[in-house]
């Protein structure tokens, strides 16, 4: 169907937070496009802006709400009404507790009523994201993502299989499958409630209990093959992974899979037991580190990435010098290192106090900072 473009309406799309979100706006922009809008050059021109939000931390709340504000206040300064929708990880709050927030805003609209069967609009040729789960079952204490996108579900293989093998034929030659956690992808979840295992002071499961067995192969191990066996494709990455359940049968997966990125973003959040406890993240400093060795020895030339939290609720000196030593041992090439800050609704700001002051927590940052991506930076 042929479209007017000089009558065609427009939208604006603004994305805030990690390459899950910047997919997500992906597939926003091509359900538009689907409808005959066309992408504004600016936020000025549109008729419908979306908002796509990260709800990580309170920082990156305030910079939608101050946005929001501000264009607010100047589109109604011109006399002009564009059409807000706000969607993403701040969806949580839930639509009365937002409409208080933010009255400004028309419709909020949940990231998973936006379905995949529409083309995404991707910026490059070359690379290209591709979803295949959604939502989370890790529910770290610390994290909203469970609340926001609900509990994980995994899109069906050959479905994924299908947008991968198209994307070849369009002349991709990188494609990056995305998860908030890729390799518990198509695994059953079982076990205990955190709420349940906090208050019965059960020690940190071993890492492969949290689902029911699988045959043969991990599901993501039999997705990787599968996609990796796709001719015309150069390289696949994937993120994130969960230390608990990055399998020995995904490490041999990488090894023999010379297609596969050998850079791994392996968040470890905290190097200290106790913080990792605290955080429900499901392992020990020594698994993990276990874990680092067991990988290094089968794909020699790998490269780790990480996350980690400063500033976690109770986290001594002590503690954060455990976090700082690990980080060392491991020898991280980039580290997205971020302060503690208690979301709403989640675990950890119904239990623990903020009790890290801020300027220790950029203390900590700092000598991170220093430690980790410095060396790395010049």
């Amino acid at each position: 169907m042929q479209y007017n473009t000089a009558m065609a309406k427009k939208y604006f799309i603004y994305t805030w937070g990690c390459q899950m979100n910047v997919a997500d706006s992906q597939r926003i922009a091509g359900d538009y496009q689907s409808r005959g809008y066309i992408e504004a050059a600016t936020v000025e021109e549109a008729d419908e802006i979306v908002f796509t939000t990260c709800s990580v931390r309170k920082s990156a709340e305030d910079r939608v709400l101050g946005l929001i504000h501000n264009l607010t206040k100047a589109f109604n300064a011109q006399n002009k009404r564009p059409k807000l929708i706000l969607t993403g990880c701040m969806i949580h709050y839930g639509q009365e507790t937002l409409k208080k927030k933010l009255p400004a805003v028309d419709e909020f609209l949940p990231i998973a009523e936006v379905g995949f069967n529409i083309p995404s609009v991707r910026n490059s040729l070359s690379h290209a994201f591709v979803p295949i789960s959604s939502g989370c079952n890790s529910f770290c204490t610390y994290c909203v993502v469970p609340l926001a996108r609900g509990r994980e579900k995994s899109r069906q293989k050959n479905e994924i299989l299908v947008e991968v093998m198209k994307l070849v034929e369009e002349g991709y030659t990188e494609v990056t499958l995305l998860g908030q956690n890729v390799n518990s992808y198509g695994l059953e979840k079982v076990g205990m409630s955190i709420r349940k295992r906090l208050d019965e002071n059960r020690s940190i499961p071993a890492p492969q209990s949290q689902y029911k067995p699988f045959k043969d192969k991990p599901p993501f191990v039999e997705l990787l093959d599968e996609v990796c066996a796709l001719d015309g494709l150069g390289r696949v990455h994937f993120m994130s992974s969960n230390p608990w359940d990055f399998y020995e049968e995904l490490i041999e997966c990488i090894a023999r899979n010379p297609k596969i990125d050998r850079t791994i973003h392996l968040p470890v959040q905290s190097g200290d037991n106790e913080v990792l406890k605290r955080m429900n993240r499901g392992y020990t400093r020594e698994q993990y580190l276990e874990l680092v060795k067991r990988i290094k020895e089968k794909i020699p030339e790998v490269i780790f990435t990480t996350d980690i939290i400063v500033g976690f609720p109770g986290e001594t000196t002590e503690q954060f010098q455990n976090t700082v030593d690990l980080c060392k041992q491991v020898g991280f090439h980039i580290a997205y290192i971020g302060k503690y800050s208690p979301r709403p609704g989640t675990v950890s700001a119904k239990l623990y106090l903020d009790d890290v002051p801020a300027k220790e927590k950029k203390r900590r940052w700092q000598v991170l900072e220093d430690v980790v991506n410095k060396p790395y930076l010049k």
